[in-house]
């Protein structure tokens, strides 16, 4: 199937060095809040790239559910398939791809856990089948049916009923620590905007234009 004629212009404003702030994770909140309100479903999803010790690449889509200074984080089985490259090998890549807006985020940086006591916080706030979903899954493991799935949920319920439900042990968040972050502005005849920030110590990053 010879697909070479899906393309489009990226019709946009651009992107000026004199219009970013500073600090990168700001310019990531208010590029964010601009995704949010422009209606894109889902845009705290982006793709997570893990690889094991070997340099075998992994992806997938995550869900961001926390930014601030410090990093980004998401959460997962501690088990699954992306966690154990974590442990493996704790570099990871994470890209946004808020296309409607001719936008990319990429980030690249080093993986830790965060604490039990974070996690227990944001596990408190997940709707109760969600909870109960972390409880009946082996994320990435093969199971032999649907219905085996099914029945792990009916017996977490059952487990249950009563009371709050508690975090497993097997799952918790994880922060992305970034040493780059870089901002895609897709721009006509494929000349894009690209603005890099790369860490230079503990309060200060260099921003630097890229060729598109």
């Amino acid at each position: 199937m010879d697909i070479s004629d899906y393309r489009r212009e990226y019709m946009s404003l651009g992107l000026e060095r004199k219009t970013l702030v500073e600090d990168p994770f700001k310019q990531f909140e208010i590029w964010f809040t601009q995704a949010s309100k422009a209606g894109i479903q889902d845009p705290n999803a982006f793709s997570l790239a893990t690889s094991d010790k070997s340099g075998f690449p992994s992806v997938r889509t995550v869900l961001l559910k926390l930014f601030d200074e410090t990093g980004f984080v998401f959460f997962t089985n501690y088990g699954s398939k992306k966690s154990k490259q974590i442990q493996e090998n704790p570099q990871a890549a994470m890209l946004f791809p808020w296309l409607s807006l001719n936008r990319q985020v990429k980030i690249e940086g080093r993986c830790e856990k965060i604490s039990t006591a974070a996690s227990l916080k944001y596990f408190a706030t997940r709707p109760r089948g969600s909870q109960l979903g972390a409880w009946c899954s082996d994320q990435s493991e093969i199971i032999e049916s649907r219905s085996f799935l099914e029945q792990k949920y009916k017996e977490a319920t059952e487990k249950f009923k009563k009371g709050s439900i508690p975090l497993p042990n097997s799952w918790g968040g994880y922060r992305i620590i970034p040493s780059h972050i870089e901002f895609w502005q897709g721009r006509e005849n494929r000349l894009h905007d690209r603005f890099l920030y790369s860490k230079k110590d503990e309060l200060s990053w260099n921003i630097e234009r890229l060729a598109p």
